[in-house]
């Protein structure tokens, strides 16, 4: 079983950066990949980005490319998501999710992000 916290929401500015991380713990030896999604209310949760739990492979929506970017410290077995150049439609909840080996997934709470002036 693996379990996952979110952290780093806040309120910013447009044009201005935010750093979300996402703390495993647990089984984090069988983890394949994570993701990072976002919803907001109304809204079906859109997933922005994923990497493999190694870090070696990643991939964006196009939505947030060039602007947002995954990290991983194996150390803490924590993932970070580094959104600069953030807009108004970015504001959303933001999630992360693991995926296993064998696929079994695990969702944080959330965090809220909001780009306001």
């Amino acid at each position: 079983q693996v379990q996952v916290v979110e952290s780093g929401g806040g309120l910013v500015q447009p044009g201005g950066s935010l750093r979300l991380s996402c703390a495993a713990s647990g089984s984090v030896f069988s983890l394949y990949s994570v993701g990072w999604y976002r919803q907001v209310p109304g809204k079906e949760r859109e997933w922005i980005a994923r990497s493999s739990w190694s870090g070696d492979s990643t991939t964006y929506a196009d939505s947030v490319k060039g602007r947002f970017t995954i990290s991983r410290d194996g150390t803490r077995n924590t993932v970070y998501l580094q959104m600069n150049s953030l807009k108004p439609e970015d504001t959303a909840v933001y999630y992360c999710s693991t995926i296993a080996i064998g696929g079994s997934t695990s969702w944080g709470r959330g965090t809220q992000v909001t780009v306001s002036s």
